[in-house]
């Protein structure tokens, strides 16, 4: 949106996809609006279907007020503390500084954000809120039942066919989506949506798919920040910062992650020699259980529990993988090796098309047989002599422990 689009729709008032905020500051610290209240109309806004709040205009009188320049950067730092610590799950804006004209014609900073539609639905400090023309309601039990099962994977279109805000066709990379074309097959709209990485949203525009942005896209966590894996290494057998070895945040495309995170794993695993006959190299965990495991986390991660990623930690006696999501259906922490239960179909189809690692006894990530967890189990009974133990925390998380050799 140009500066001079935004004039015009200041000017003619707040609506159902327009708020305006003037701003009080005390030095660094912003006064007004105050922080709940703000926390409440940037959620409205993303349980609707999206909008802009501008900051440094007067809603009562439509007035550009302007944000001092000195005191610019810490609006903005405000601003993103509240949508990631006042918003659940935490919000991703786009914040943008611009300048307009106040009432003299003289160009004063304002601090513009556009809110779209969220895939979550989001909770402030005051509840559950949407946007109702120019303003702000409490959502009705009833309504944010519907609102809730519209938005989660228990409707007809699973989540990973859901369709993700500010997406377009253009952002998809070429290399990306014909590894799951045929060869001879054009890259048209109609073979993308066959492939159900693209589909039309609520107004009739093209948008990705969650599934397409995390296979298709080089670098998915622009639309969805807490879609990637964190891996830390520690020399000791407990959590302590002092005793932190190595640390990385893999981010990229779905299976890239995977490898990326075998590979963090292999360069911080021991390797114990022995030497009866001819000398025997033992690894510190099986390669083979810890890349099914990897390959499980990306494919069936609820991926709608907003601001939680995947997290691998490695430790002298352990390795630990955290999986965002309580199991799908009926499954449980012990039924999990006899039962199969796909929470998201469409990347667990196209991860199935993606080449695996080679050395790891498949020729692609995953052959869609439900075998990953017993062959975890299988590997990390030869090579340790336990079993892995699986177990839930707070039916939220999945948490996955396989024991050193």
């Amino acid at each position: 949106m140009i500066a001079a689009d935004l004039s015009r729709r200041i000017r003619l008032g707040e609506d159902s996809t327009l708020e305006l905020k003037r701003v009080v500051l005390s030095g660094d610290r912003v006064t007004s609006p105050h922080r709940n209240e703000f926390a409440d109309e940037l959620a409205a806004f993303a349980n609707s279907r999206g909008g802009t709040l501008v900051l440094g205009v007067d809603d009562a009188t439509r007035e550009v007020l302007g944000i001092p320049l000195e005191g610019l950067d810490a609006v903005e730092g405000w601003v993103r503390e509240i949508c990631n610590d006042s918003v659940n799950p935490a919000l991703s804006v786009d914040i943008r500084k611009l300048e307009l004209p106040d009432a003299a014609g003289t160009p004063v900073p304002v601090i513009c954000i556009d809110i779209a539609r969220s895939l979550f639905v989001h909770k402030s400090p005051g509840g559950y809120f949407r946007r109702i023309g120019s303003s702000k309601r409490e959502m009705a039990a009833e309504f944010l039942a519907r609102l809730f099962q519209e938005r989660s994977q228990s409707r007809v279109i699973r989540f990973d066919e859901s369709v993700v805000p500010r997406t377009l066709p253009e952002h998809l990379d070429e290399e990306l989506t014909r590894r799951f074309l045929r060869e001879d097959a054009e890259l048209t709209e109609d073979t993308l949506h066959k492939l159900r990485i693209v589909a039309a949203d609520e107004e009739d525009v093209v948008r990705l798919t969650l599934a397409g942005v995390l296979l298709c896209t080089r670098e998915p966590q622009r639309w969805m920040p807490h879609a990637y894996i964190q891996a830390v290494s520690y020399a000791g057998e407990r959590t302590d910062v002092n005793y932190q070895t190595d640390a990385r945040d893999i981010e990229g495309p779905l299976d890239e992650q995977v490898a990326e995170a075998l590979h963090f794993v292999r360069r911080n695993m021991l390797v114990r020699a022995t030497k009866v006959t001819a000398r025997v190299d033992q690894p510190q965990f099986s390669e083979r259980a810890v890349f099914e495991a990897l390959v499980n986390a990306v494919a069936h991660r609820d991926y709608s529990v907003g601001g939680s990623r995947v997290r691998l930690h490695m430790f002298g006696d352990r390795l630990e993988l955290y999986v965002p999501g309580a199991l799908a259906n009926t499954l449980s922490p012990d039924s999990l090796h006899l039962r199969q239960s796909n929470r998201n179909e469409l990347i667990v189809s196209l991860l199935a098309r993606c080449p695996a690692p080679a050395g790891l006894g498949r020729t692609h990530l995953m052959d869609r047989r439900g075998d990953g967890v017993p062959i975890i189990r299988e590997e990390c009974q030869q090579l340790a002599g336990r079993l892995p133990e699986y177990s839930l925390i707070d039916d939220s998380e999945l948490r996955l422990v396989i024991w050193a050799a």
